[in-house]
């Protein structure tokens, strides 16, 4: 089996060839960048399981190289490595589509344990609910792989939105179990990685710009099922 491949994006490059060292001691592959700009140039040229990407760097930083993979590519694991703690920071990152966030200074092993769960995680045998690409959501169709939310105004006119990484894989989640309850601890275990204060806290926040998005159809209603989770209610048109 080949070793799986990181990425690793640290403008510090003496702090950089030592993580870069030690995972290779651990069987992975490594490439390591010096700066966002150089960091993307690599992503474009190889492929990768995993990435991991200082936040403060030159050129281009951690969360704008992040927000760039994940327009390429919304399941690709990344971890962010930095010294900021502030719990805004932290958002940010999970907003983004961070797996995980590890501040400086970090034990090597804790990193390599963190790198070891997101690879088991992102390798599990795919739910076959997954291969569903196109959704019926009252009168909004859902593109997911093109992150369109389309809107039928009735005589052949439609509203179109172009939804966020974080937008599309929530509401697919939503359509994957409409009418049902979506429990709280799956979707943030398998969209922001890790069921926490800060990563419950970012879900509400894009519950809330779903609800604005689906708000055209009086027959499509978001509930919050206490202690559990949400429920993506979409009555028929009759019952209305």
């Amino acid at each position: 089996m080949a070793n799986d491949k990181i990425l690793l994006v640290e403008d510090d490059q003496n702090f950089g060839d030592v993580l870069k060292s030690y995972l290779e001691m651990h069987d992975y592959d490594v490439t390591l960048a010096t700066d966002g700009a150089q960091g993307l140039e690599s992503y474009n040229r190889g492929q990768y399981d995993l990435c991991i990407f200082d936040v403060m760097m030159p050129k281009k930083d951690g969360f704008t190289l992040a927000k760039e993979i994940r327009e390429k590519d919304m399941e690709m694991p990344i971890i962010f490595l930095t010294a900021k703690t502030m719990k805004d920071d932290v958002l940010q990152g999970f907003k983004i589509g961070a797996d995980d966030y590890i501040t400086k200074p970090f034990n090597s092993e804790e990193l390599l344990y963190r790198i070891q769960a997101i690879l088991k995680r992102s390798q599990q045998k795919a739910d076959p609910r997954d291969e569903i690409k196109e959704f019926n959501i009252g009168k909004y169709h859902f593109n997911y792989p093109l992150r369109i939310l389309t809107y039928d105004l009735g005589s052949s006119d439609e509203e179109k939105s172009k939804l966020s990484p974080k937008e599309a894989q929530l509401l697919r989640m939503f359509a994957m179990y409409m009418n049902d309850i979506l429990p709280r601890s799956e979707a943030l275990t398998k969209i922001w990685g890790e069921d926490n204060y800060f990563t419950a806290r970012s879900m509400d926040v894009f519950v809330t710009k779903l609800r604005k998005y689906l708000k055209q159809d009086e027959n499509i209603e978001i509930v919050n099922i206490h202690g559990n989770g949400f429920q993506l209610l979409v009555k028929a048109e009759e019952e209305a």
